[in-house]
C-alpha cells in the first residue's frame, strides 16, 4: 500500500548559543515511509531523539535539511518549511498528536476539551460531545468528571483526557508520544485497543512506546533511531 507519511533525509541540531554556537545534532539522515493501517515504533537509547523526530514531523521542530511529506487532502504537502496556515491546516484535518501533557484552556469542562478539534472539523456540539462522552466512559473517566475542567485531575485521568481528545477525530496519521504513560493497567489495556482499532480501520500512526507491551500490542514495524553525536 502507498505510504500516506514520507521522510527522507531529514537532519535536526540544536545551536546552543551560550556554548559559542556549538551545534548539536539530533537527527540525521532520517528516512521513513509509513502507510495506512501500520504503526512504526520507534526505538532507541534514550536521547536518541525521537521525541525530537515527533515533534519535527508535528512541524514544532523545523529540521535544517530533508523532506516530510504528508498525504493531505488528496494531495501531497512538504512541511518542511511549510507555511504556518498549511501546516495547521495539516494538524487540524490529517495529524493527530497525543503527547504525554495535556495543554487546555483552564476552567473549560472535560467533554468540550475532548469534543473541540471534532467541532473544529463540522461536527455538530451534540454530535461531538455524545463521541467525547463514549470515549471518555471507555477510558474510565466518571461521568462526574465531564463537567469540570481537566486541569484538577491526576495525571493518569489527564493522559485519558488527552487520548480521548486526540482520538475523537479520524485522522489519517496519528502520532503518539508515550501514550499510556501514567496509566495503570486496566486503563493502558482500554487505551491499546482504541488505538487498535484506529490501527485497523486504516490510521497510519507512528509511535514511542518505552512500555514493551504496549509496542509489542501495536507495532507492526520498529524503526531504529540513532544518536547522531555532537559536532562543534
Amino acid at each position: 500500500m502507498l505510504p500516506v507519511l514520507s521522510v527522507r533525509d531529514l537532519n535536526k541540531s540544536f545551536v546552543m548559543h551560550a556554548q559559542d554556537d556549538l551545534a548539536l545534532p539530533v537527527l540525521r539522515d532520517v528516512a521513513l515511509d509509513v502507510a495506512p493501517g501500520e504503526c512504526l515504533a520507534l526505538v532507541g537509547p534514550s536521547g536518541a531523539g525521537k521525541s525530537t523526530l515527533l515533534r519535527s514531523l508535528y512541524g514544532n521542530y523545523r529540521p535544517q535539511a530533508g523532506s516530510i511529506r504528508v498525504r493531505h487532502r488528496a494531495d501531497w504537502v512538504e512541511l518542511v518549511n511549510a507555511e504556518p496556515r498549511v501546516t495547521l491546516d495539516v494538524r487540524r484535518h490529517t495529524m493527530g498528536f497525543v503527547s504525554q501533557f495535556l495543554r487546555v484552556i483552564p476552567r473549560v469542562a472535560t467533554v468540550d476539551v475532548v469534543a473541540e478539534p471534532m467541532m473544529r472539523l463540522g461536527a455538530s456540539p451534540e454530535e461531538a460531545r455524545r463521541r467525547a462522552e463514549f470515549l471518555l466512559g471507555i477510558l474510565g473517566i466518571p461521568e462526574r468528571l465531564w463537567s469540570l475542567p481537566p486541569a484538577t485531575f491526576s495525571g493518569g485521568e489527564q493522559q485519558r483526557v488527552n487520548i480521548a481528545r486526540s482520538l475523537i477525530a479520524d485522522y489519517p496519521i496519528l502520532l503518539l508520544d508515550e501514550p499510556t504513560a501514567s496509566l495503570d493497567v486496566a486503563n493502558r489495556d482500554g487505551v491499546i485497543d482504541l488505538i487498535r482499532t484506529r490501527r485497523d480501520a486504516g490510521a497510519a500512526i507512528v509511535g514511542i512506546f518505552h512500555d514493551v507491551a504496549v509496542r509489542d500490542a501495536l507495532a507492526t514495524r520498529l524503526y531504529t533511531v540513532d544518536p547522531p553525536g555532537v559536532q562543534a
